[in-house]
């Protein structure tokens, strides 16, 4: 893709974020007083974007929380985007919310521990106050870095975003075609420029745009978007906007 070629409809930055908060995947801690990365037994980012993390009750981070100022800790928060699928690189996105992780009073925890287990249920959570401790990081700032380019997001966006409707089901959608249908991912291949062809196709992310692929080559990879005619919402249009790239002209004259 050239440097003048338009790119395609993807969805916001904002939307992006609020998709890799509700995937939940990879979480670590980075604390300013901390030599080392910490990875939580739970972490659930809230629509505020706000971030609340398990960690044994003993873990040294509980400890420090407590005892710096005001019972809050500088720390950044990173949320890693995998692909359902197995690749060389799997990190397709990566998500960082910095803000002030504060200790909470055992009442605090429990009752955030309830808001929490309300999307996200997990018997871990009966744990706060015993062999647990729930904390919750404040945020002041969100940074996004994937394939589309690295932005800031405001709260304010981020909060007002929603999560692609995909989200929940692209794992699948990408799984069945990797297993059974290498053949549409060979089909697809045929949008992509004349320097890509040749290499690995593999499926990378589907969201309401479009799809996106990731081809490996000998000593690099590259992941390009095709997008849809239309922003999709279900399962039906999705099919559709598919077969359209697919090359089919009796469905593409449907619509």
């Amino acid at each position: 893709m050239t440097a003048s070629t338009p790119r395609p409809p993807a969805p916001s930055p904002a939307e992006r974020a609020r998709t890799i908060a509700a995937l939940g995947g990879r979480a670590t801690l980075a604390p300013s007083a901390a030599d080392e990365r910490v990875t939580p037994v739970l972490h659930h980012v809230h629509a505020d974007g706000g971030v609340s993390v398990l960690l044994p009750a003993a873990h040294p981070v509980v400890a420090t929380a407590w005892q710096s100022p005001r019972g809050e800790l500088a720390t950044m928060v990173e949320l890693a985007d995998a692909a359902p699928v197995p690749l060389r690189e799997p990190v397709r996105g990566l998500l960082w919310i910095s803000g002030w992780l504060r200790a909470l009073t055992d009442e605090q925890a429990r009752a955030l521990a309830v808001e929490v287990a309300e999307h996200r249920p997990d018997p871990r959570l009966l744990d706060v106050g015993h062999t647990a401790a729930l904390l919750h990081l404040t945020p002041a700032a969100l940074v996004l870095a994937d394939a589309e380019g690295t932005h800031p997001v405001r709260i304010g966006d981020f909060s007002a975003a929603t999560p692609d409707p995909f989200a929940a089901s692209e794992a699948g959608w990408l799984r069945h075609l990797e297993l059974s249908h290498t053949d549409v991912v060979g089909a697809l291949s045929r949008h992509l420029p004349d320097e890509l062809r040749g290499g690995h196709v593999r499926p990378l992310g589907l969201d309401r745009f479009g799809i996106r692929l990731r081809v490996e080559s000998v000593d690099t990879d590259h992941d390009v978007r095709l997008a849809f005619t239309r922003p999709v919402r279900t399962n039906e249009e999705l099919g559709l906007e598919l077969r359209k790239l697919l090359g089919c002209p009796f469905l593409a004259a449907q619509t």
